[in-house]
């Protein structure tokens, strides 16, 4: 899975100055903000996502949902950074273009025969993707021109849920975390998803050495003295 650090620094490499790349990095930006699979991305529209409330809706109805199953998704607190670029997007669709709400909130690419007489990338079209092949396509693009090994859009499901293990610090608000994931048993979260890296396991296991010996009580402690023994048992 990648890094957290490694989706930042991709996301921030990316290019911005057509609307076609601007959708290119708001789509790997909404990815990590909402853990949505590519699927779902594919078939969002404008009415599911509530950019005020921070909220995605994963309507089952229309949403290319895994086991059509309809839950709702809060942004994931990935870093205001990336939750601006999602921002920005949805207002630039619907108040520079004017899209309406059952627009596509990640728009195809309009295709169109050239001077040249080829086809070629001619801004936004007005649909949906087909597939979510596009989506993985632009994900493959996006690492390798950032320099990194290309990891996948379900990937970044992974990345959030090693990140709930570090910040949650309860059992509620794992269990919360997971069903933003679209879980409904915590521990697919966690036997799927939260894999905890070599070095970092072998962090854990330190510390809780260190802890556990600061807790035990000395063995010697629990011994109580022969003499008291004898007391006892001729009481």
């Amino acid at each position: 899975m990648p890094t957290l650090e490694q989706i930042r620094h991709v996301i921030q490499t990316m290019p911005a100055s057509t609307e076609i790349e601007r959708r290119d990095r708001a789509l790997i930006a909404f990815t990590i903000l909402t853990g949505a699979r590519d699927g779902a991305i594919a078939s969002l529209k404008l009415k599911h996502i509530d950019i005020d409330q921070g909220r995605v809706d994963q309507d089952a109805r229309q949403v290319n949902t895994k086991f059509s199953k309809s839950f709702t998704t809060w942004f994931f607190p990935v870093g205001d950074d990336i939750r601006q670029i999602v921002v920005d997007w949805v207002r630039y669709l619907r108040q520079e273009k004017l899209w309406g709400f059952d627009d596509p909130l990640f728009p195809a690419t309009k295709i169109v025969v050239g001077v040249t007489r080829h086809f070629e990338a001619s801004g936004l079209d007005r649909k949906h993707w087909s597939s979510a092949g596009p989506i993985r396509a632009l994900f493959k693009y996006a690492f390798t021109a950032a320099g990194l090994p290309y990891f996948n859009p379900h990937s970044f499901r992974k990345t959030l849920a090693l990140l709930g293990g570090q910040i949650c610090k309860t059992p509620e608000e794992y269990k919360a975390w997971s069903q933003n994931l679209g879980h409904e048993n915590v521990l697919t979260t966690f036997s799927s998803y939260g894999d905890v890296a070599r070095h970092r396991q072998a962090e854990i296991i330190r510390s809780l050495g260190k802890i556990e010996q600061h807790a035990c009580i000395s063995p010697s402690s629990l011994v109580l003295p022969a003499k008291a023994i004898r007391d006892r048992a001729t009481s």
